[in-house]
């Protein structure tokens, strides 16, 4: 009997010291720093949970973890979710971490986007929505009348920035909040009233935004090309921006407009229509925004760029100097793709 006693106690001891092994030892596999997964719907079960933690490398044994995970009661309370553990943690760092629903927040970095498309798969690569739920919203006018947009504008609620979420943020949640960095983004600086003492609106304002953004890198020429935009709009000339014509034909690897470009049947072609474009034609840089809101005042309506290819423009009050310098521009042009077709 002292025999089985004795023998016993050294199972129970086994045991014991099997599971604070199991609890307490680093129990993750992957060599990188942390290691985040997704828990959807779908996979709220132990085994479904524990098959895809094994597969991450996050948990060494799918038994061990099932056994622990049920002792302490987590099936209950797990909810879907995007999740990180760091390298070296042990299995009831991770149990409490699912138990208690600590997920990991989920960092929206909106930079430059061009079409209602990207913002769609933005969100489907970092959200539980996917992107035909998304694009079956920004195409719905009455989805959109609440945000005071419609189809068109929709890019004009974006303001360039990193937002916090979580995985499972429903996008009217995600929209709702986009919008109130938008509104105290206009408040901010005197933005409304700069946008009104020029003649426009903010929604305006981010779609000449969108052009000069499209048009130049340079940030010593953006509000010199804003300008050129405003004067042409307040004189009713065709703003004749090359960008639009590549929105317009959704084509954004266009190096050069040829005259064939510019007869595409389309209200964001601003050769053959006049006024601003429909909206936006990108997501432009604070920067950007603020150059167009501070443009200088002007007697500009035409600009080309220089010669020596160093990315900014001259800038023309009229058609005759502007004409000499595009010519400037276009024999320069002309030789380097010469020397570049030689070359080869």
């Amino acid at each position: 009997m002292k025999k089985i006693i004795q023998l016993l106690f050294v199972v129970i001891l086994v045991v014991v010291a099997f599971g604070a092994y199991s609890l307490f030892a680093p129990t993750t596999s992957f060599e990188e720093k942390t290691k985040s997964f997704v828990i959807e719907p779908i996979d709220i079960s132990s085994k479904e949970v524990g098959t895809l933690l094994k597969e991450k490398g996050v948990i060494g044994n799918e038994f061990v973890f099932s056994l622990f995970a049920s002792q302490l009661n987590i099936w209950e309370k797990l909810k879907p979710g995007k999740f990180e553990v760091k390298h070296g943690a042990n299995l009831l760092t991770i149990i409490k971490m699912l138990k208690n629903n600590r997920q990991v927040e989920i960092r929206l970095v909106i930079n430059k986007l061009r079409t209602k498309e990207d913002f769609a798969k933005l969100i489907a690569k970092n959200f539980q929505t996917d992107s035909s739920t998304v694009m079956q919203f920004l195409l719905n006018s009455d989805s959109l009348k609440p945000y005071k947009l419609d189809s068109n504008t929709f890019t004009s609620l974006l303001i360039p920035n990193t937002y916090l979420f979580f995985w499972g943020t429903p996008l009217s949640k995600i929209l709702n909040r986009l919008q109130s960095a938008n509104t105290h983004f206009w408040e901010e600086e005197n933005r409304l009233e700069k946008a009104k003492n020029l003649g426009f609106s903010p929604s305006e304002i981010y779609t000449i935004a969108s052009i000069v953004e499209e048009e130049t890198n340079m940030e010593a020429d953006k509000g010199k090309i804003a300008s050129v935009y405003i004067n042409r709009f307040h004189k009713g000339m065709n703003l004749g921006a090359d960008p639009t014509v590549k929105f317009a034909l959704k084509d954004f690897s266009l190096k050069r407009i040829l005259y064939q470009h510019l007869t595409v049947e389309s209200p964001f072609n601003t050769y053959r229509n006049k006024g601003l474009p429909p909206g936006p034609i990108c997501t432009p840089s604070i920067n950007t925004i603020d150059a167009v809101l501070n443009a200088p005042t002007t007697d500009y309506l035409f600009f080309v760029a220089k010669p020596d290819f160093n990315g900014y423009s001259n800038f023309s009050s009229n058609f005759a100097e502007h004409s000499h310098y595009a010519k400037q521009y276009q024999q320069a042009l002309n030789e380097y793709l010469e020397k570049k077709k030689t070359a080869h």
